[in-house]
Order: structure tokens, then C-alpha cells, then sequence
């Protein structure tokens, strides 16, 4: 229900150009006192301008905010703060060798003061834990803080600041579901003091269980507000991309083939907090092996250490019967098919064209290039149109193969990435796919169509090593789940031996039987 009074926050016809993109077209939207707001959308609609422009990053083109009746000064985020509004990202802004007290301290004080109120903020930071149920030890290093730990320092940093209105983006994004539990229970303590959420996500479930009404932004406009009591999952997916979808349900490994790729008490040193820890594990044709964890516990190294990337520090790798040795450069023309977890940064270049994208992977394969008096030539005509097939056969809009691959947006970017992995020029099957966040920050219809095509490479026989933090992709397209959790991994085990509590245990360290947290159910019970 929404909260009753007058509105704590309302934009009127805000509008915002970038070139020939319209990214918000004449949004009026309003925030109540106690509410929380879902502020849903594909990637694109326009959901990060309109926040930009709200916390001051961005000056809209037209249009007004008023916060608490007052007129909000534009473009200037110190404005918004002293206004009241406080901002939570999905990446955490923290600085991990400085204390909780100090991160909160951050920016307070004028650097130029001969001293530091150290403990009135210290007081002001134990009143404000208590009052909203954050605990967390104020002298402890963020480094040494769990995820859920260093949210709540990320919150408790708006909150000392006096934010009555808080926008989390994608909050749940890093946690296990016990953490993420308890931030709802968090939410239920700060609405039911009076603060207003605007809450932005893509996980429905949770869009339905936190929020009042919802707000649905889909190519610049706003195009549904609603009480969260009259909506549904399937609605609010209708209201985001237009039209109906169907999410892949689970569908079984119908055969299971020979080993592809074995580790075998694999190490790899220590990379900041990133290591592997005597891993063993089978990856087999025709089967996807889902691995859940909080992003940070040795998941690099896996994808890396599969990819060609790194090495084995002790233990060994087998692929395809031999030891793993050589680059990817070595790996892919055997059959190794990578998609990377940053798209940006590791996946595309951006200042490239698409064409030369498409081919990057492959370009020293005969098929794309030759060696003429010493020289390697590539073949550009064969190129463009391995390039023209992989955007016609996976839906790439946007941009044709001469267009910049920074002109992409996320889901075409990483449905080109896709492509390029799964397409090979002679139109053989992968034999091993290392799958890094292939989903991370899609809209549904990507989503949909990133994990149909997954499964429909493990149903030509491509073994799929899948590494997601979204259990529920883990759980509909795994065939064996394992866990990771500071470089260790659990047994893999069918979805079945595993319920969401034994899944959040295990992430957390707790690497008890997966049925533990059922068996402990039934015995409370």
C-alpha cells in the first residue's frame, strides 16, 4: 500500500537528449513519505539517467525536482545530499584500507580543520546502527568486511549524512539470499521510521516482496505506474520490453558425455583476494556445471585459469585428454569458446569496428587470414561476412559490422560476444564454454536469450562451465551445482541435493550437507 502524505520527492516532465538518443522523455514521477519504489526498465529505458539527473550528475534538458517541497539546484550533487537524498550503487565505493568510521567519515569534514570530530561521529554512527537494526564494528577494516557487511556501510554512509531518501541500485546483485534477507528486513525497519526507497532491480521476485508501487520506464518514457498489489511478474516484464516472455525453464541434460576439461587439486597463487584453493572438479560434454558464490571469492581465477589465462601454481588442468597449456589464442582453434565477465573491459573493443570483433578471437586461422612474403593478410570480405552471419543468426541490433562496437548496447554487446564464441567459421560445436556472468546487468529478453542459447550448446555436446551469481539462473540451468567460496569449491551436486538456504550457507562458508538447512527445517519444525 502506498504510504500516505504529501510527496517527498517529485519530477515533473523531465527530459534528457544525449545527441539523437532521447534517454528520458517528459517523465513526471512522485515519492511518498515511507514508500518504496520500484523503478524498473531494460537496459537503455532510461532508468540511470533519470537517477543521474536526480543525484546531480546530470542537468535534465527540461523539467523540475522538488524535494520536500522545495526546488532541487541542478547539477549539483551536493545538493541533492544536503536535500536528503543518499545513493547506494551496485559497486561499492568504499575505500577497503580504511576503517568503517573512517569511510563514513569521508568528505564530512574540511580537510583543512586542525582536528577531527572523531567521536561525535563515532556516536553519530552507533545511534544510527542501532536505530536501523546495521550493526557492524566501526574500528574493523572495510577489507576484512563481508559483501553484506560492506553494504551496510554503504547505507549507514547516507543514512549519518541525513538521507531520507535512499536509491539502491540493484542491491541484492553480490549477496547470498540470507544476506539479502536481511536487507529487507532493514528496508521494513528504515520505511517504517519514515525514510523513502527508490529501489531499482531486475530481480522481479524481489521487486514484488519490497516494494509499494512500481514505475516502469521503456525507451525514454514512462509507460506504467502501478500499486505493487495490482502488478505480477508477467506484467511488469510486459510493461518493460513490450511483449511477452518466457524465461527458460529447466530442461535436464538428456546425455552426458566423456570428460572435456578435469582439474585435479588445482591451485593458482593468490591475485589480490583472488586464488584458487586445490580445486577438483569434471567438466563433461553435454552438461552444464553451474558454480554460485559472492563474486570475489576465486571465480576469476577459475574463468581465467579455464580461458588460457592463467596457470596452475600446483595440481593440473586436462583439456580434451592433455595438459592446458598455451593462450587463448592457442586454446580457441581446439574448441575453447570464452565469454568473459567484463564485456566491457575484457569482452569488445570498443573503438574497433564489430567485423574485427567478431574475428579478434580467430584472426590468425587460415580461414581469416593468410601469411603472404612473411606477412599476415587479413581476408576483410570473409571476415565481414562471418561477421554479417553472427549478427543476423544472434539478433545483434544496433550496429552493422563497419559500426563501432562501443555503439552497442549491453545485451547486442553481449549477445556479439556470444556469437563470436559460439559461431565458428566451419559451424562446429564448442567443446568447452567457460561462461562468465553471461547474464550480468541484461534486460529479460536478453537474459531469455542468452541462456536458450547455453543450453542449446550444451545440447550439441559443448561441456558449459557456467559461473553466475544469480541462483536462479544457476539453479534452472545447471545440471551439477557447486559453490564457491574464498577459492574453495563444494562437490557439485545436482540442483535437486540443494535449496536456496543450503546454496547461501555454503556461499557464506558453511559447507555443510546441501539438504543441512532443510533437515534443520523439519526439526524446528
Amino acid at each position: 500500500m502506498t504510504a500516505a502524505g504529501q510527496p517527498v520527492l517529485r519530477l515533473k516532465n523531465i527530459s534528457k537528449r544525449f545527441g539523437q538518443l532521447q534517454a528520458n522523455d517528459d517523465i513526471s514521477l512522485d515519492l511518498g513519505p515511507g514508500e518504496v519504489l520500484a523503478l524498473l526498465g531494460e537496459n537503455g529505458a532510461g532508468k540511470s539517467t533519470l537517477v543521474s539527473i536526480l543525484f546531480g550528475h546530470y542537468v535534465a534538458d527540461s523539467g523540475t525536482i522538488e524535494v520536500f517541497g522545495q526546488p532541487l539546484e541542478a547539477g549539483q550533487p551536493r545538493a541533492a545530499l544536503a536535500a536528503g537524498i543518499g545513493m547506494v550503487h551496485q559497486h561499492f565505493t568504499l575505500a577497503d584500507n580504511l576503517t568503517v568510521l573512517d569511510n563514513v567519515m569521508l568528505g564530512t569534514e574540511p580537510l583543512w580543520w586542525p582536528w577531527s570530530k572523531r567521536q561525535t561521529a563515532r556516536a553519530k554512527l552507533a545511534d544510527t546502527a542501532e536505530r536501523f537494526g546495521l550493526q557492524v564494528n566501526a574500528d574493523a577494516r572495510v577489507a576484512d568486511l563481508s559483501v553484506g557487511e560492506r553494504q551496510r556501510v554503504e547505507i549507514l554512509k547516507a543514512l549519518v549524512r541525513g538521507a531520507r531518501i535512499l536509491i539502491l541500485d540493484e542491491p541484492t546483485a553480490v549477496l547470498t539470499p540470507q544476506e539479502s534477507v536481511a536487507l529487507f528486513q532493514t528496508l521494513a525497519q528504515m520505511v517504517a521510521q519514515g525514510l523513502s526507497i527508490i529501489f531499482i532491480s531486475h530481480k522481479l521476485p524481489e521487486v514484488m516482496r519490497v516494494s509499494h508501487r512500481v514505475a516502469v520506464l521503456r525507451a525514454g518514457k514512462l509507460v506504467a505506474q502501478a500499486p505493487v498489489a495490482e502488478a505480477s511478474e508477467a506484467k511488469l516484464a510486459l510493461w518493460m520490453l513490450g511483449h511477452a516472455i518466457d524465461l527458460p525453464a529447466r530442461q535436464p541434460s538428456k546425455h552426458t558425455g566423456a570428460p572435456v576439461c578435469s582439474l585435479d587439486q588445482a591451485c593458482c597463487a593468490p591475485h589480490g583476494h583472488d586464488r584458487l584453493n586445490k580445486i577438483s572438479l569434471e567438466l563433461r560434454s553435454g552438461e552444464i556445471v553451474a558454480i554460485a558464490g559472492v563474486s570475489g571469492n576465486g571465480q576469476v581465477a577459475l574463468a581465467e585459469l579455464l580461458s588460457g589465462v592463467r596457470r596452475v601454481s600446483s595440481g593440473s588442468v586436462t583439456f580434451l585428454g592433455q595438459p592446458m597449456h598455451g593462450s587463448p589464442a592457442d586454446l580457441v582453434p581446439l574448441g575453447l569458446a570464452r565469454i568473459p565477465e567484463d564485456r566491457h573491459a575484457v569482452g569488445v573493443v570498443g573503438d574497433l569496428p564489430v567485423w574485427e570483433n567478431a574475428v579478434s578471437e580467430r584472426l590468425r586461422s587460415p580461414h581469416f587470414s593468410r601469411r603472404i612474403l612473411g606477412m599476415r593478410w587479413v581476408r576483410r570480405a570473409v571476415a565481414l561476412a562471418h561477421a554479417q552471419r553472427i549478427i543476423a543468426d544472434f539478433d545483434v541490433r544496433g550496429a552493422g559490422p563497419l559500426s563501432s562496437a562501443r555503439a552497442l548496447s549491453g545485451g547486442n554487446m553481449q549477445k556479439l560476444i556470444l556469437g563470436r564464441a559460439l559461431r565458428a567459421p566451419d559451424g562446429s560445436t564448442p567443446k568447452l564454454i567457460v561462461a562468465h556472468q553471461p547474464t550480468w546487468g541484461l534486460d529479460l529478453g536478453a537474459v531469455a536469450y542468452v541462456q536458450q542459447q547455453l543450453i542449446a550448446a550444451r545440447d550439441a555436446g559443448a561441456a558449459v562451465l557456467l559461473i553466475s551469481d544469480d541462483l536462479d539462473e544457476v539453479m534452472t540451468l545447471g545440471d551439477r551445482v557447486a559453490v564457491m567460496h574464498h577459492g574453495e569449491l563444494t562437490p557439485a551436486r545436482p540442483p535437486e541435493d540443494w535449496t536456496r538456504e543450503s546454496l547461501g550457507l555454503a556461499m557464506a562458508g558453511m559447507h555443510a550437507h546441501p539438504n543441512q538447512a532443510e533437515q534443520q527445517e523439519s526439526l524446528s519444525a
